[in-house]
């Protein structure tokens, strides 16, 4: 019997088209995306003025800068007006002060020996910047009688003030004052005047070897009793003082300005140079006794 032959049947499936996977989709999705940055740029354009379109810009050209800005007001420094910049640099040196003013008060207040004395201590903060007075008292004098040598008490204020000023970059002034009580008649015509100027420069003395530098401080001046504390009583020991001013850099410029061509060093030169632990002049040469006069 003979075998049936193997019939082999090939089916060919016509499908549809090929698959082209999703690529597609994602170039249509870029697209899209681009279009609609591109119509908010042209939006953003079209509703924002100049100075917001110039903020936008610096915010990607510097985010972090930007980030520091409130409410993304991001001026340049040609827009920000030369006032508006001083009144920024008072305000700093204004809180460097008021900062200054407050770690004085703790320094003293953390000090016994500063806390018995601290009510001749007077802080006050001015147009100038932070004045320091350190004033007399009828049983507590900050000098010798009618002399420039300092007392012990007045030592320890200032060698303690010279380090917590120097940590500020601020210049300060320093004011000698008396009383209006006249000095005693001398051969070498020796005066209040003088006698303020030398007790001014027995403080800066006292500043520098407290820790103060040289170079932080601008002017000495002794100004007699041409400017009284206590302006009722002339004669009052409190018009007997010290006055340190720490300036803000408005005073200081001003003081500069002053000084028209003459340097720095030379405004920093005392108007009297004595030694401050030897006086020029004191009581004892005078030819009058100690307990006549009290300046």
């Amino acid at each position: 019997m003979a075998k049936e032959p193997v019939i082999i049947k090939k089916i060919i499936k016509k499908g549809g088209h090929a698959h082209h996977g999703g690529a597609w989709k994602l170039a249509y999705a870029d697209f899209v995306t681009a279009m609609m940055a591109f119509f908010l740029l042209m939006w953003l354009l079209g509703s924002t003025d100049e100075k917001t379109r110039k903020g936008i810009a610096e915010y990607f050209q510097d985010p972090y800068e930007a980030s520091r800005i409130n409410k993304g007001q991001i001026p340049s420094l040609d827009e920000i007006a030369p006032t508006e910049i001083d009144q920024q640099t008072d305000d700093n040196d204004q809180l460097k002060l008021e900062m200054l003013k407050k770690k004085i008060q703790d320094m003293m207040d953390a000090n016994p020996k500063l806390s018995e004395i601290k009510d001749q201590i007077k802080l006050e903060t001015t147009p100038e910047g932070l004045r320091i007075q350190i004033i007399d008292n009828k049983n507590m004098p900050m000098f010798k009688l009618a002399s420039s040598q300092t007392e012990p008490q007045i030592r320890l204020i200032l060698r303690a003030l010279a380090p917590v000023i120097n940590k500020l970059p601020n210049k300060i002034t320093i004011n000698g004052h008396t009383d209006a009580r006249p000095f005693p008649p001398n051969k070498n015509g020796y005066t209040n005047w003088e006698l303020s100027s030398d007790r001014a420069n027995a403080a800066r003395y006292e500043l520098n070897a407290g820790g103060l530098e040289e170079e932080k401080i601008l002017r000495v001046t002794g100004l007699s009793a041409s400017i009284p504390y206590n302006p009722a009583d002339l004669e009052d020991p409190m018009n007997r003082r010290i006055s340190i001013i720490v300036m803000n850099k408005k005073t200081e410029q001003h003081i500069l300005q002053e000084a028209g061509n003459k340097s720095v060093a030379a405004v920093n030169t005392p108007l009297v140079q004595t030694p401050p632990d030897k006086p020029a002049i004191n009581s004892s040469n005078t030819g009058t006794e100690p307990h006549q006069t009290q300046h």
